[in-house]
C-alpha cells in the first residue's frame, strides 16, 4: 500500500513510518520541513516531501497515489523538552480543529483516501456519554495524575474539537485516541482495542507503548475497522 504520513518525524509519526516501511509498504513522510528531517536518511520505500497541515490545497497536492494519509500532526512535535512542548501545544489550542478541518477539504478531490488522524486520550468517555475533556475536575484530575501542568488543559480539548469537526463528515475518516500513558518501549504487537472508553490494565491504567500504538495504527491501514469512527488501545 502507498501510505502518507503527516508529522513523520515525530514521536508516534516516525515509528509510524518504521513499522509500515517493516511491512513493505510505500511510505510517502511529510514534515514542515523536509530538508531538516532528522530521520531523511535514504532508505528503500520512502520519500521525503514537505507540507503545510493547515492548507487545504498543499494537503490536496500530495493525495494522489496515496491509499492512506495518517496525520500525526501536533504542534509540539519540534519540542525540546516537556516545558517546550506544552507551550507549543496550548499556543494555539484552535489549530487541532483548523488541521482536521484542512485534512476534510483536502480530501474533497480523493473521496476514496482514507485518513487516520492521531489525536489524543482526553476526548476518551468515563463512562458512555461522559468525556473527561468536557469536565474541569475530571480533566485536571487526570493531568495530575500523569504530572502534566493543568495548563495542558487546553490542549486536550483541542484534540477533543478536531474530534467533532471529523464527526460531521462523511469522509472516510478514523480517529485515534492512544492510551493515557504512552511513552517509547517495547514493540510487543500485543494489546486490546476499544472505542469510546480507554482501555485499561489489571491495575487500572490506561498505557501503550509507542511502538504499539504504531502497530495498531498500521494494522487499522492494512485492515479498516474503524471507518467514521474512534478506537483506542491498551494493554
Amino acid at each position: 500500500m502507498h501510505i502518507g504520513v503527516i508529522g513523520a518525524t515525530g514521536t508516534i509519526g516516525s515509528r509510524v513510518v518504521a513499522e509500515a516501511l517493516r511491512r513493505g509498504h510505500h511510505v510517502r513522510a511529510f514534515s514542515r520541513d523536509a530538508s531538516q528531517a532528522k530521520t531523511a536518511e535514504q532508505r528503500d520505500g520512502i520519500t521525503w516531501a514537505s507540507l503545510d497541515v493547515l492548507d487545504p490545497a498543499s494537503i490536496a497536492g500530495v493525495l494522489p497515489g496515496l491509499d492512506v494519509l495518517v496525520s500525526g500532526f501536533q504542534p509540539g512535535n519540534a519540542a525540546k523538552d516537556i516545558a517546550d512542548t506544552v507551550r507549543r501545544s496550548i499556543a494555539d489550542p484552535t489549530v487541532y480543529a483548523t488541521a482536521a478541518r484542512a485534512l476534510l477539504k483536502a480530501l474533497e478531490s480523493r473521496p476514496r483516501t482514507r485518513l487516520i488522524v492521531i489525536g489524543g486520550a482526553g476526548s476518551l468517555e468515563d463512562a458512555p456519554g461522559v468525556v473527561r475533556a468536557d469536565s474541569d475536575e475530571r480533566l485536571h484530575a487526570a493531568l495530575d495524575q500523569l504530572g502534566l501542568p493543568r495548563d495542558y488543559a487546553a490542549a486536550v480539548r483541542g484534540h477533543r474539537d478536531a474530534l467533532n469537526v471529523l464527526r460531521t463528515s462523511n469522509r472516510l475518516w478514523t480517529y485515534f485516541s492512544p492510551a493515557e500513558e504512552i511513552a517509547p518501549g517495547e514493540r510487543t504487537g500485543r494489546f486490546r482495542v476499544g472505542g469510546d472508553q480507554p482501555v485499561l490494565d489489571a491495575e487500572g491504567r490506561s498505557r501503550i507503548s509507542v511502538e504499539d500504538a504504531a502497530v495498531a495504527l498500521v494494522d487499522e491501514v492494512e485492515l479498516p475497522r474503524f471507518i467514521q469512527r474512534r478506537f483506542t488501545i491498551g494493554y
